[in-house]
């Protein structure tokens, strides 16, 4: 049986093209293992498949300057450490990564094993795990066409980006009665990313007597919801759906999201018509704004830039995404969308079958 060790925390962007691989191996016969960080959001989401999840000491790879980029670099070599050990027991064919800063020690471990690596970036630049991690990789794939002049030429895989399977399960009618929501209206969900957005969260409270046309389900993100809103007809929040999303996803007519890869792709995958909020550079290094320009540009989404969101603008684009939305679904429709997940495992195969035994 093959072994193979996923990697890959922080957020949930970092998570779910992992989780997108785990039903496939399995049905393949691979023993797979997950090396997270010990407090992040990948922990909880691995528990729930039953995969064996190990944690290991991190230490957030930071831009700004802060006392704790003292500490840190000890946190890496201590999870660097931590990493290799766990490799040698597991002793893996292969390590897939997926970013964020747990991952960057199991790969450096990795290659002082000779375990084959590949990592795949989901955004349209890489990420800084990933830029450090690119040296002791094997194959490096991408989800936009336009990331692979970041990436070195001999290494580069254009994939796609891998998509759960399960989102294509949604029934409509289950996600309306779990909002509680009529048939006879159509419905816009609102995400603010996996860890919500408290500025989205402000703007769409505020316009809701305006939006009387929709029926509005918001995933606002843990410790924000708005209990005053809890009996409002015609909205339903939630702080993070989990088996439920497909459902939700199939009841909605229209979408409103921040620019993190994964939802994009699985917006696209689903037909879904949406307005895109990036993060703004002030509190990223800008790389929703790109995801969000690549998609704008194919025709797939409408761009409201946060310093341009106000309660009216917002409004005023969701109506529009909505009359357009046709548009939209015909332009996602014709692209030719690659099947990821079948990309990347058949590299991953590949991969753990060159390595020396």
């Amino acid at each position: 049986m093959k072994r193979i060790v996923l990697t890959g925390g922080g957020t949930a962007g970092h998570v779910m093209p992992n989780l997108a691989l785990i039903p496939e191996l399995q049905r393949r016969g691979w023993e797979i293992h997950y090396i997270g960080s010990r407090k992040g959001m990948e922990k909880k989401l691995l528990l729930e498949t039953g995969i064996p999840y190990h944690p290991i000491t991190t230490g957030k790879l930071r831009r700004y300057l802060s006392l704790k980029n003292l500490s840190d670099p000890f946190r890496v070599l201590s999870g660097l450490f931590q990493a290799f050990l766990l490799l040698k027991k597991i002793n893996p064919h292969i390590v897939f990564a997926k970013g964020g800063f747990v991952s960057v020690p199991v790969v450096v471990a990795a290659r002082l094993r000779s375990i084959p690596v590949i990592l795949h970036e989901s955004d349209f630049t890489p990420g800084l795990a990933n830029r450090l991690s690119l040296p002791f990789a094997a194959v490096a794939c991408a989800s936009f066409p336009e990331t692979m002049k970041y990436l070195p030429a001999k290494k580069a895989v254009l994939t796609g980006n891998p998509i759960r399977q399960t989102l294509f399960s949604g029934v409509k009618e289950k996600g309306l009665a779990l909002c509680g929501f009529s048939p006879d209206r159509p419905v816009l969900l609102v995400a603010g990313g996996s860890l919500g957005s408290a500025q989205i969260n402000r703007l769409l409270r505020s316009i809701l007597p305006k939006l009387n046309r929709f029926q509005v389900v918001h995933l606002c993100g843990k410790g924000q919801l708005d209990r005053s809103l809890e009996k409002r007809e015609g909205y339903c929040q939630f702080e993070f759906l989990g088996p439920e999303l497909p459902h939700v996803l199939a009841a909605a007519d229209i979408c409103v999201a921040r620019a993190g890869a994964n939802f994009l792709f699985e917006l696209l995958a689903l037909k879904k018509p949406h307005l895109l909020i990036p993060l703004p550079k002030t509190v990223s290094r800008g790389d929703q704004i790109l995801n969000a320009q690549s998609f704008a540009r194919r025709g797939f989404s409408l761009v409201l830039p946060e310093e341009k969101a106000t309660g009216e603008t917002l409004k005023n684009q969701i109506n529009r995404v909505y009359q357009t939305r046709q548009q939209f679904i015909v332009k996602m429709k014709n692209y030719p969308l690659k099947n990821a997940l079948e990309e990347v495992i058949n590299l991953i195969t590949k991969a753990a079958d060159s390595r020396p035994r």
